[in-house]
């Protein structure tokens, strides 16, 4: 290596520099944040101004250019709060697919200082339903299939309007998009002043227990996020030995391939907020195929992909990959789950001197605490990395703590939940991990019962809880299941009431009426006899792991 990972942190910032260091209290926590972060969420969309030309977010064969979605965006926000009384503070849900008017209802709801409050797509009617009310929306922003899937749940929402996206029955959807955003744009967004400890959005993340709880973050958790997104890369360039580039210095508009969802904390914060900070195009995929990815790489000159190791595996493994020209790649990131070493060194191998690079971070850490690239990455492919320079990590009893200005305020309305996961500005991650001489973080093992299927977390209690509401169950345990391509599969072992009948197929039809698909066991064995416990009554899942599951 040409520099320590103390030199590099002291280089990039020193005084003057782009990630030059303050020091603030943030609710009675000492932290150190970077000085030259915008402001809020709103300062971001304001600085895009200067790209009107350029185009913005392509999806199938449709376009729109910075110039269009400021126009939507300025039109949507004065609506919002004119029309539907969105006041800063309220809640704006958006739930739908990633398509074109998911950034622009973002922007919309975050520059008026509504916090916005992204929901899963592949929830059912009953988790979507869960999450308005949880969150107190009060204008929700959806798709025509995830309006329909809330039939029969919206009488219990009285108070929220909703607004229909791509709906094929425009009469009978309450309000149209079309209809929303009908006549002469506005000059200019309505006046708000928005402070960077101001709150921005609430994700959800699934509970070890109970029901699904709300990230509530901040503006200045996001834009942290965007600063610490530049800085790894300049890090990852001394470290490589070459010179950091200026965010600015790109001669030509990057263009990135979103292949995750924009409601995930990633989707969100590290690409679409980062990419349209930068005046980048965000290509948009209608659902995940790694021959369509390459064919848009080849189409729109797509500069960075990524998304779970996953879908990098998949794109590397298509009989297409030949056959489509991939010079444009610069970059290939990902995230979100473990990636086995024998990746990089495909990647390698079929993107000479382009090489990848991986972060970790959580919904509650609103994306990037570390970041692992270039040299190091290959050197060290079996660990996450180390902390941007205004992020602190540390091991206690042997699980991953981590404090920054990244970290969010807590969990929406659950000050349990909050005082059990968060103290002195320490997130407790659940996550058992080590830290090496040097600072690099290795997640070893997963405290929380947690299945990352395909980069989606599937909390093992949730799953269960839906297996025992079912008449026949007696006794069920959910484990993890290796998968060569998802990375796990969700398992279930199940003991049935005697006398009771019910298949495989029966009780993952109960589940998915209950949960989002992904969630349902794709596997399902019976037992007789009574799940091994251990004396404390937690079921032994390693145990039962070992007798049914075979390794790779």
């Amino acid at each position: 290596m040409t520099i320590s990972i103390e030199d590099a942190h002291r280089q990039l910032t020193a005084p003057g520099q782009l990630f030059e260091m303050d020091e603030l209290d943030i609710r009675g926590v000492r932290t150190r944040v970077w000085k030259n972060a915008p402001p809020s969420l709103r300062a971001i969309w304001e600085r895009t101004e200067r790209f009107a030309d350029r185009t913005y977010v392509v999806f199938e064969d449709e376009r729109m250019t910075y110039s269009d979605a400021h126009a939507a965006v300025a039109t949507l926000a004065h609506r919002l709060r004119d029309d539907f009384g969105v006041a800063k503070g309220d809640r704006v849900a958006i739930a739908m697919r990633n398509f074109p008017e998911w950034p622009v209802a973002f922007w919309a709801a975050a520059v008026v200082g509504a916090i916005v409050v992204p929901l899963n797509a592949w929830w059912t009617g009953a988790e979507l339903e869960y999450g308005l009310a949880d969150s107190g929306t009060k204008v929700l922003v959806a798709d025509a299939e995830r309006w329909q899937r809330l039939d029969g749940h919206l009488d219990r929402l009285s108070d929220l309007a909703t607004i229909v996206v791509r709906g094929e029955d425009e009469d009978a959807a309450p309000l149209a998009w079309e209809d929303v955003l009908a006549g002469a744009p506005p000059t200019k967004l309505p006046d708000v002043d928005i402070d960077p400890e101001d709150d921005a959005t609430i994700f959800y993340t699934s509970g070890t227990t109970g029901r699904p709880k709300g990230a509530l973050g901040t503006q200045r958790n996001i834009t942290t996020n965007l600063i610490s997104l530049l800085f790894a890369a300049a890090r990852t360039a001394l470290r490589s030995g070459d010179a950091p580039k200026p965010p600015a210095a790109a001669p030509e508009q990057n263009a990135n391939l979103l292949s995750v969802p924009f409601f995930h904390a990633t989707g969100c914060h590290s690409i679409l907020c980062a990419n349209t900070y930068a005046g980048n195009k965000l290509v948009l995929m209608y659902r995940w195929n790694p021959e369509r990815a390459l064919e848009l790489i080849e189409r729109e000159r797509v500069t960075s992909f990524g998304g779970v190791p996953t879908m990098v595996w998949q794109v590397l493994q298509s009989p297409d990959f030949d056959k489509r020209d991939i010079s444009s790649v610069q970059s290939i990131g990902y995230g979100g789950a473990p990636a086995p070493p024998e990746l990089v060194r495909r990647i390698e191998e079929m993107f000479p001197g382009r090489t990848p690079s991986n972060g970790y971070g959580l919904t509650e850490t609103s994306s990037l605490s570390t970041s692992n690239g270039g040299a190091d990455y290959i050197a060290r492919p079996d660990s996450v990395g180390v902390p941007v320079a205004v992020v602190d990590v540390k091991v206690v009893g042997g699980e991953l703590w981590i404090k920054g200005p990244n970290v969010v305020k807590g969990y929406w309305n659950k000050p349990d939940a909050t005082a059990q996961a968060f103290t002195d500005g320490w997130l407790q991650t659940g996550d058992v991990a080590r830290i090496d001489d040097e600072g690099f973080v290795y997640i070893v093992d997963r405290a929380k019962d947690m299945i990352i299927r395909g980069g989606e977390n599937v909390y093992c209690s949730e799953v269960e809880s839906a297996l025992f509401e079912h008449p026949a169950v007696m006794d069920a345990a959910v484990i993890g299941v290796p998968h060569d391509v998802l990375g796990e599969e969700v398992g279930a072992v199940v003991q049935l009431k005697l006398g009771a009948v019910a298949s495989a197929a029966d009780l993952q039809a109960h589940v998915a009426e209950r949960l989002a698909g992904f969630k349902v066991p794709a596997h399902v064995w019976f037992r007789d006899d009574d799940l091994p416990r251990n004396p404390a009554g937690k079921v032994l899942k390693r145990e039962l792991r070992e007798a049914l599951v075979q390794p790779r």
